[in-house]
């Protein structure tokens, strides 16, 4: 094989490389949100089954993370890729940890419908969960969206939906701490509710943590920390 054809061999399984591990974090992505979904059903209906399930699932993201982040590492070591290349193996190894993250805080969803499903169900917050639940469950499937699809703009229009999901968090907050001041009996599964809550909470800083790899990927640019438009 001469000199040229070489180069095009290396550079075309080098691409192929690149793919597989995009391809990969979407996969782990995909797996995520089922067991975001599973885990916020499990506490509505408390279905311990169900969260069980989330549970088990936990173990299998892990491996996939570790994975990833394995192959990005041999591949920054063999291949020694420059700009933008390297900003996409940064950013997929930088996403299966939000990712990884996401599912731990699934995972501790699925614990508190266990205990609620033991306990008996909470008498307030359901509605923030679904609301929340949903508005973060949106979040993760566009940031996703938006890595496949090298999306800056969409991934930007994402991180501000954060600021919703976290004004409605503190506003369920008031009102579960509101509710279990005024009947104390209700406090051991009130709480249940409340860091479930908390959990999707993290689940869109997560998401929105995602959408800046985005940008990182797409543009160069490094925001975080960083006001966008709007923000007061």
């Amino acid at each position: 094989m001469d000199k040229l054809n070489l180069d095009q061999h290396i550079s075309r399984q080098f691409n192929e490389d690149l793919e597989e591990i995009k391809t990969s974090m979407l996969e782990m992505g995909g797996l995520v949100e089922m067991q975001v979904g599973d885990a916020i059903r499990a506490l509505e209906d408390a279905d311990s089954g169900l969260a069980e399930k989330v549970i088990e699932v936990e173990s299998r993201i892990d491996e996939m993370e570790m994975d990833i982040d394995e192959t990005c590492t041999t591949l920054i070591a063999r291949r020694q890729p420059a700009a933008s290349d390297l900003r996409l193996v940064t950013a997929v190894s930088k996403a299966i940890r939000d990712l990884e993250r996401i599912g731990d805080e699934a995972q501790k969803i699925a614990k508190m419908a266990i205990h609620l499903a033991e306990e008996g169900v909470a008498p307030r917050g359901y509605t923030e969960v679904r609301h929340i639940g949903n508005c973060v469950r949106k979040m993760l499937n566009d940031s996703l969206d938006a890595f496949s699809r090298f999306d800056a703009e969409a991934a930007i229009a994402t991180m501000k939906d954060d600021r919703q999901v976290d004004m409605d968090y503190k506003s369920a907050l008031r009102e579960m701490i509101t509710y279990m001041m005024e009947d104390p009996r209700s406090i051991s599964r009130s709480m249940n509710i409340l860091w479930a809550l908390r959990s999707l909470e993290r689940i869109g800083d997560h998401a929105k943590n995602i959408c800046e790899h985005v940008v990182y990927l797409v543009q160069g640019r490094d925001i975080r920390h960083r006001k966008l438009d709007g923000d007061s």
